[in-house]
């Protein structure tokens, strides 16, 4: 038990791999067009509907709209959408940036969400720590890679800074699956993966349509998820 709650290698690989994919696409920043980089931008967004759509297929329906709305009251509450722009802002101001022109608030909060809520970052971290095999964070990094470049190329350094909040989410997760291995059983990480399907819909929405949703404001729904199974599903 000791030497899985030690674990954080899953995590490092995503985050290293987001900074190379990030990086790529700081290189490559201003060298594309701007109608190039939207019509790019929406295709990955449909691409992203299309990912919360098929997580949120395997889960319970009335988990799903009731653990989602009491999560977007709370996050409502909480602010949470405001919070995360807000802690992009100042980071932004940090590195001396126009605040009105830089799109890093946008960057940051958006990649952070889209590589955090997924299935793959809960049940590959949990596989990482619990049985040292990192097959799903590998094939999960590629993908994020791939989404940071096309990201960064247009929003900017932001993205690459959600590198650090997917080692601080997913290191946690994977530190600490030891203590928790009898909690996470495969019907609620299927549960809570669908809960999360419907927040990268949301994020897939924003992207291809230009919607409003507040996704981070729906974060808590996996706190609401988690008690919804146990109440009564198990």
């Amino acid at each position: 038990m000791e030497a899985r709650t030690i674990r954080i290698t899953g995590a490092l690989i995503n985050a290293v791999a987001i900074l190379a994919g990030g990086g790529v696409g700081l290189l490559l920043k201003g060298r594309i067009s701007d109608r190039f980089s939207q019509s790019l931008m929406k295709v990955l967004g449909l691409c992203i509907c299309i990912i919360g759509i098929s997580s949120a297929l395997s889960g319970d329906i009335m988990l799903l709209v009731i653990s989602l709305a009491l999560g977007a009251f709370l996050g409502e509450l909480l602010r949470i959408d405001g919070n995360l722009n807000t802690l992009g802002l100042w980071v932004q101001s940090k590195l001396k940036q126009d605040q009105e022109s830089s799109t890093f608030a946008q960057g940051f909060v958006t990649t952070t969400l889209l590589f955090c809520v997924g299935a793959m970052a809960i049940v590959g971290s949990i596989d990482s720590g619990l049985r040292d095999d990192q097959s799903v964070i590998i094939t999960k990094s590629i993908i994020d890679a791939v989404a940071a470049m096309m990201f960064a190329s247009s929003l900017g350094v932001g993205v690459l800074f959600s590198a650090f909040a997917v080692l601080i989410y997913q290191g946690t997760i994977e530190f600490f699956a030891g203590f928790f291995q009898d909690v996470f059983t495969d019907v609620l990480i299927a549960q809570i993966s669908a809960t999360g399907g419907i927040m990268i819909l949301g994020l897939g929405t924003n992207m291809a349509l230009d919607g409003k949703i507040k996704v981070a404001n729906l974060l808590p729904g996996f706190l609401f998820a988690g008690a919804y199974y146990y109440l009564f599903l198990r």
